[in-house]
C-alpha cells in the first residue's frame, strides 16, 4: 500500500533518495536518532503550556536521544516520539496525521488542533510547509493564520546516505523570529514495515 507521503508526492515520491523513502514508508516503523532542540528563553511558559496541550518539546538540549515511532490505524498514521536527556528525564511528543485530499495533510497533537503541510521534493530534498493551524470541531476545520501562534513552519530533509537522513524543523514568526527549532540526523528503519490488520489506506 503508498503511504500518506508517497500519495502527497505522487511522481515526486520516486526523487526521494532511499532513506528518506525508508523514514515515510507504509506500515509500522522506529527510527532513532539525535537532536537538538533550540528556543528564546523567554518562550519557556509558553511551550510549557502547548506541552500541556500535546505540542512541541518544553526543554532545550544538544544530542538528545530520540527514537521515532509510526504505525498506521485505519486513515491515520501515529507518530509517536522518545526523547531521552543525558540526566535520565525524557519529554514525549505524540501526533497524528491525517490526509487532506489536496497533496497535503494535517499533523494533530490532539483530537482538536493541527498543523497543515504541504510537501514537496527539491533537489532529492524533501521540503514542508506551513500552510495553517487548523482546530477540528466536528466535521468543520476553523483555520488559524499561522502568524497568531508561532508563526511560518518550515521542514527539511535530506539523506545523508542509504540509511540514514538530516532532519530541520523551524518555526519562525514575521515579528517575533526564530520561535522554536529542533533539527537532527536519524537512521531511517532498515527492517521490513510490518503491516497491522487495522491498516487499511494510507500512513505518512
Amino acid at each position: 500500500m503508498k503511504s500518506l507521503m508517497q500519495t502527497a508526492l505522487g511522481a515526486d515520491w520516486d526523487k526521494l533518495p532511499a532513506a528518506l523513502q525508508a523514514h515515510y514508508r507504509f506500515g509500522t516503523t522506529t527510527d532513532s536518532g539525535h537532536m537538538d532542540i533550540e528556543y528564546p528563553r523567554w518562550m519557556q511558559l509558553c511551550l510549557s503550556a502547548l506541552r500541556c496541550l500535546g505540542a512541541l518539546v518544553d526543554r532545550r538540549g544538544r544530542q538528545v536521544a530520540t527514537v521515532v515511532e509510526k504505525e498506521v490505524i485505519g486513515n491515520r498514521q501515529f507518530w509517536r516520539r522518545t526523547l531521552t536527556y543525558p540526566d535520565g528525564q525524557t519529554r514525549h511528543f505524540n501526533s497524528f496525521w491525517v490526509a487532506t485530499g489536496d497533496r497535503q495533510f494535517i499533523e494533530f497533537v490532539n483530537p482538536l488542533l493541527g498543523l497543515q503541510m504541504a510537501p514537496r521534493v527539491e533537489d532529492g530534498r524533501l521540503h514542508y510547509r506551513g500552510v495553517r493551524f487548523v482546530v477540528k470541531l466536528g466535521s468543520w476545520l476553523l483555520p488559524i493564520p499561522e502568524w497568531l501562534i508561532l508563526g511560518h513552519t518550515t521542514i527539511v530533509e535530506e539523506a545523508l546516505d542509504d540509511c540514514h537522513f538530516a532532519m530541520d524543523f523551524r518555526m519562525t514568526h514575521p515579528l517575533f523570529g526564530q520561535l522554536f527549532r529542533y533539527s537532527g540526523q536519524f537512521e531511517a528503519a532498515t527492517e521490513p514495515a510490518r503491516a497491522t490488520g487495522a491498516e487499511t489506506t494510507q500512513g505518512r
